[in-house]
């Protein structure tokens, strides 16, 4: 026979039916699938809607549980040559083929046009994908008639709205333009229509540049393989990424598309991959879900095809063990076998890494320093200063940019200590504002103060302007991970504020005193006039004490009126001078974050939810440490330590060790900084602030009558 099913064949699937009874990964996913496939046979039957309803409503997620069926049962009609599964398939697409020619086009409220299933053509796109492989893998068993009908009356209908009726859109350098080649290729090699596969592969100019996958790819990501819209839009990219190269490996080797662009598909993923919290949830950088992780259907498929593709190392077969769950293919199996076979498997960590963003990797990027320590508990800090995540010139949709260069996050103990909010956005939700983005998203989410990074006089960054912030992005200063006892990582963004220039360097600290290591934060900001400065930490827990006296108002009020304040409320605020500590406790363990205010200051506690009549925003703790001046150094140290056991009324180390911190000195050579504990101890940190070519000579800095010297970006002196 010489037709083969798209991305399994018949032999390959022969031998996954051998893993059916086996208690492994890919044996608990097939049984997984099978029950879940019999529950919505059972439950649902054939049913295809053709009346409209809300977008993400009850049409919506019928449309999309009958793809995500189809797809499933394809494969496992294939691996246990069960005909019902071939029967439910084969109903589903012709009483699709039947109704689709006839339907009207959904109402779409959002920039993606509209098809006749979905209300945006995205979701048209995912359809024909999923449903061209199931048809692939029962082609075999339909007469010309059934072939005729579903080819004529669905397939290519849905291939003329993408390539013709939206030919516009079909070019896009996008996460929906991916989704859109992926699609219309895999469809066409469904039907063998080569014409539409050419489309696909190399843009409706048929030119390899102005669209296609092939531009997909060279212009998508970073020579790191970072997508500029950040990590949530980029693990949806994975899934069309690697069913249409896994298609066109098998229906056209030799266009050697995992070798293309110097792997470039390898590339991607592992930096999607590398971006993780060590709980396998993805940073918030961008519109950003904070329940996305590497369980991602995508990263699932990504972490399997990587480990047959390209190489067969421990750090996917970690994250094949945190993600107990494989791709069911030939892929899926190797990992599944080398997870069974493992003799012990660690957590999995890629390592402190440095992702450059830009097509040519010329525009800032994220840095990432991890430490794990004998308990195998990791602690990862994470600073963004990479190009803004939108780009109008290339499509409305690709507005997903947040503004927030310098912007900080840190994870241990198993959870995310200082956060990013993430997008504003109940996802498929109807009465939430339709399931799309909430007004709130840009009012708050976007705005620069609902970030760990420095407001200046409570304005956003770039004036909230999307045109001016694509012109920006910030530089690597140093990035310093050779040492596992002193990483650092320090990065520069200029004129995000007019006539200021702001420097931020990241210290991760093992030192033997303390539980965990210690994450030093030293904010550097230039500027030749006055301005107020806001440094805001967006934390979970419950504020425990602080060393300075404060106040809580009598009636809640927001912080401001504009730029994100408006969606603050104040809950008390204190006068701080000379260092300013506070501590709180999330889960079991304790937190203190201890911060220079050198002339005086205040520090604002704050909760997001002002101005919020449709209870959008979560309700979420943080806390702002305000100072004024021109040229200004915020140092901060922030402590893990302590345990707390409600349950069995157990609490210990509830006071950190910390308790000072002060800038001793600060100049263009460099800053130095002091941090004191309660025991006596003593330490001091010198910062470069030289240019990057000038950080391997010798530096001095002359401070409290003492001179430090260091060579390097930074060290502890």
């Amino acid at each position: 026979m010489s037709y083969q099913p798209l991305l399994l064949s018949f032999d390959e699937a022969a031998v996954l039916a051998e893993e059916l009874e086996k208690n492994s990964l890919l044996g608990r996913g097939l049984r997984r699938d099978m029950a879940k496939v019999k529950a919505y046979m059972d439950s649902i039957g054939i049913e295809v809607p053709t009346k409209q309803g809300e977008a993400g409503g009850y049409e919506h997620n019928r449309h999309k549980q009958n793809y995500i069926i189809m797809d499933i049962a394809a494969r496992l009609f294939l691996i246990t040559k069960n005909d019902m599964y071939r029967d439910y398939i084969v109903t589903i697409l012709t009483k699709y083929a039947h109704v689709y020619p006839e339907l009207e086009d959904n109402t779409s409220r959002d920039s993606n046009p509209p098809g006749k299933l979905f209300h945006q053509t995205l979701n048209e796109n995912m359809w024909m994908l999923y449903a061209s492989c199931a048809y692939s893998c029962v082609y075999h068993t339909l007469t010309d008639d059934e072939r005729t009908l579903i080819t004529e009356n669905l397939f290519k209908p849905m291939i003329h709205m993408f390539v013709v009726t939206y030919g516009k859109d079909f070019d896009i350098v996008h996460n929906h333009g991916l989704w859109a080649v992926a699609a219309v290729g895999i469809c066409g090699y469904a039907i063998g229509d080569q014409e539409s596969v050419d489309k696909a592969l190399y843009g409706l100019k048929l030119d390899r540049t102005s669209g296609g996958f092939l531009a997909q790819l060279d212009n998508l990501f970073s020579p790191d393989g970072y997508y500029m819209e950040g990590p949530y839009y980029h693990r949806f990219s994975l899934r069309p990424i690697f069913l249409f190269a896994e298609t066109i490996e098998r229906r056209q080797p030799e266009l050697k598309i995992y070798e293309y662009n110097n792997s470039v598909i390898k590339t991607t993923s592992y930096a999607v991959m590398a971006t993780a919290f060590p709980d396998g949830s993805l940073p918030a950088l961008n519109d950003s879900s904070k329940t996305i992780s590497i369980n991602d259907e995508g990263v699932i498929i990504a972490t399997s095809v990587c480990f047959q593709r390209y190489e067969q190392n421990d750090t996917l077969i970690s994250m094949a063990n945190h993600q107990q769950d494989v791709w069911i293919h030939t892929s899926g199996a190797a990992l599944s076998t080398a997870v069974s076979t493992a003799k012990k498997i660690k957590p999995f960590s890629w390592g402190s890494i440095f992702l450059s963003d830009g097509p040519k990797g010329e525009k800032g990027g994220v840095s990432i320093l991890r430490h794990r320590d004998s308990e195998e508990d990791d602690t990862m800090v994470l600073l963004w200063f990479g190009q803004h995540g939108s780009d109008h010139q290339y499509h409305s949709a690709l507005d997903h940019g947040h503004y927030d260069g310098l912007h900080m996050s840190v994870f241990n103990r198993g959870h995310e200590v200082l956060q990013d909010y993430g997008f504003g956005r109940w996802v498929n939700v109807e009465p939430k504002f339709g399931g799309r983005y909430i007004p709130e998203n840009k009012t708050y989410c976007k705005q620069t103060v609902a970030h760990n990074t420095v407001v200046v006089d409570q304005k956003t960054q770039n004036k909230f302007n999307t045109a001016l912030a694509e012109t920006k992005f910030g530089q690597k200063h140093f990035f310093e991970v050779e040492d596992t006892k002193l990483q650092g990582v320090s990065a520069i963004i200029e004129d995000y504020y007019d006539g200021v220039t702001m420097q931020r360097s990241i210290l991760v600290a093992d030192i033997e005193e303390f539980e965990k290591p210690l994450v030093i934060d030293v904010y550097r900001i230039l500027s030749d006039e006055e301005h107020e400065y806001d440094l805001p930490f967006h934390f979970k827990g419950q504020i425990i004490r602080t060393d300075f006296d404060y106040s809580i108002p009598a009636k809640l009020s927001p912080l401001g009126a504009d730029n994100g304040y408006q969606h603050l409320w104040k809950t008390g605020e204190g006068k701080v001078e000379g260092s300013a500590l506070v501590s709180w406790l999330h889960d079991s363990s304790y937190y203190s974050l201890v911060s220079t205010a050198p002339k005086g200051g205040e520090v604002i506690f704050a909760r997001i939810g002002a101005n919020d009549p449709d209870f959008n925003l979560r309700a979420e703790p943080a806390f702002i440490l305000r100072q004024s001046g021109s040229n200004h150094v915020f140092a901060s140290v922030l402590e893990t330590h302590g345990y707390f056991n409600e349950s069995i009324e157990a609490s210990d180390g509830a006071r950190g060790l910390v308790s000072e911190i002060e800038v001793l000195a600060e100049n263009a050579d460099g800053t130095v900084i002091e941090i004191k504990t309660v025991t006596g101890s003593v330490y001091r940190f010198g910062i470069s602030n030289r240019s990057t070519g000038e950080q391997s000579n010798e530096h001095t800095i002359p401070a409290s009558h003492e001179v430090f010297s260091w060579k390097g970006a930074f060290s502890e002196l």
